[in-house]
């Protein structure tokens, strides 16, 4: 996979180098599966896993890039996003001429399941706010982030996907998580972590938070407003994408000049991704 510098107002665009360099822009009509990862198809081709990809995308402040890939699923890495947001800073972010866009929301648009729950209101920045109730070991936990304060590097990126021992047989009969193993995800036992330790002692709700961002950065833009999610998950996260594009009275675009996250953050990040046993108390 290689990630391709793009024009201002390209936004971000999957292509298949394999297949005739046939691309697929990550917004939301393209959404294909939402099930334990987010994929996008056009016209027949598909593109699995991209939600943590999009979530460094938006959490750095890249918003035009192409990603060259030559097959439909994109590298797991660690299963966090920090891989991808080290890289990118490694390259360096360019500052474009043309303002940024946002998509400002104007009115509360919410999404309900049952006892799970998500919506965006009117806010300035963008803040998040995501409640978890799994069984044990995780139990109840919560967090808030607003990434207006470039925090998205060394709070959120660093979050891995996660999954239950005791769900894997089943899950992989299904054909999925067929490329997890205890090196990019965290395998919880009946006591906790079975290839600990954490990054942080609430990792398992910063993942979500992870996902999120990058579930939403289907919207094709940057959300300028407050995120509240409970139980949520994927299939919901998206929802709201489709919700939210649908009801064109609930949002307007605005421009801002916005230059990318400072590159001096390169240095904080790396000593982040080396001292990760370190955040268990962050």
């Amino acid at each position: 996979m290689r990630l391709l510098p793009a024009p201002a107002g390209s936004g971000i665009v999957f292509r298949r180098t394999d297949l005739d360099d046939f691309e697929i822009p990550a917004i939301g009509r393209n959404v294909a599966k939402v099930s334990y990862a987010t994929s996008l198809m056009r016209q027949g081709v598909l593109i699995s896993t991209t939600e943590h990809l999009l979530s460094a995308f938006i959490g750095m402040g890249i918003d035009n890039v192409i990603v060259a890939l030559d097959n439909l699923e994109l590298p797991i890495l660690d299963g966090s996003a920090l891989p991808y947001v080290e890289s990118i800073l490694e390259s360096g972010i360019h500052v474009q001429r043309r303002r940024r866009e946002y998509m400002r929301v104007l009115k509360p648009v919410e999404v309900r399941e049952g006892n799970k729950f998500i919506a965006v209101y009117p806010g300035s920045g963008y803040r998040i706010q995501y409640s978890i109730d799994f069984p044990a070991p995780i139990g109840k936990q919560e967090a808030s982030i607003d990434l207006a304060a470039d925090t998205y590097g060394t709070q959120i990126a660093g979050a891995r996907t996660f999954g239950y021992k005791a769900d894997e047989k089943k899950l992989r009969d299904m054909g999925l998580i067929r490329g997890a193993t205890r090196e990019n995800a965290i395998v919880l036992g009946p006591r906790g972590p079975e290839n600990g330790p954490l990054r942080f002692k609430d990792e398992f709700v910063r993942h979500k938070v992870l996902d999120l961002i990058g579930d939403l950065a289907l919207a094709g833009r940057r959300i300028e407003g407050h995120v509240v999610a409970e139980r949520a998950g994927h299939a919901m996260h998206t929802a709201l994408v489709s919700r939210l594009l649908k009801d064109r009275s609930a949002w307007e675009m605005v421009r801002v000049s916005v230059a990318g996250p400072a590159a001096e953050q390169a240095d904080t990040i790396r000593a982040v991704a080396i001292r990760r046993p370190a955040l268990m108390g962050a």
